[in-house]
């Protein structure tokens, strides 16, 4: 059901991200993203040794992707419970509105999490929408109790 993504899936899964997108739009949507956002899937995708990687499902009568879940592999410093400092970050699951509670999601994030765990990967982060948590919590993520910020540059 699910299989990799490439390359030539870059299309299909800026389609996918603006669907995940537009239910977080604060009203100022615009689509200058869009191709940066393809020409970074479709040079990490193709990359001899990705640290980005797509897991997807087909639409079933053909026709496009139903769902996909999009990861990096991030390198950062070791600490004791993660010595080589090398964490998996989940994004961009999403899926078609009319594709949805069918299991594709969940089949997406599996094939990631297998994924990774194929990298030796042992720390998988992401972030949750109030929709996207049950799904989250039956694979394994717990809240973390470290407080997250950001800036805006």
């Amino acid at each position: 059901m699910t299989r990799q993504a490439t390359p030539d899936d870059a299309d299909e899964l800026v389609l996918l991200r603006a669907v995940l997108l537009r239910t977080m739009d604060r009203g100022d949507w615009n689509d200058d993203w869009r191709a940066p956002a393809r020409k970074t899937l479709v040079s990490r995708l193709g990359a001899a040794e990705p640290t980005l990687a797509a897991f997807v499902v087909e639409r079933p009568e053909g026709g496009g992707l139903a769902a996909c879940a999009v990861g990096t592999i991030e390198e950062r410093l070791g600490h004791p419970h993660n010595p080589d400092g090398r964490v998996g970050y989940v994004f961009n699951v999403a899926t078609h509105p009319d594709m949805r509670r069918r299991g594709y999601s969940r089949a997406c994030v599996e094939a990631l999490l297998r994924w990774y765990r194929d990298r030796g990967i042992h720390s998988v982060h992401l972030m949750a929408s109030p929709d996207g948590e049950p799904l989250y919590t039956s694979l394994g993520f717990t809240r973390a109790s470290d407080p997250a910020m950001r800036a805006r540059l």
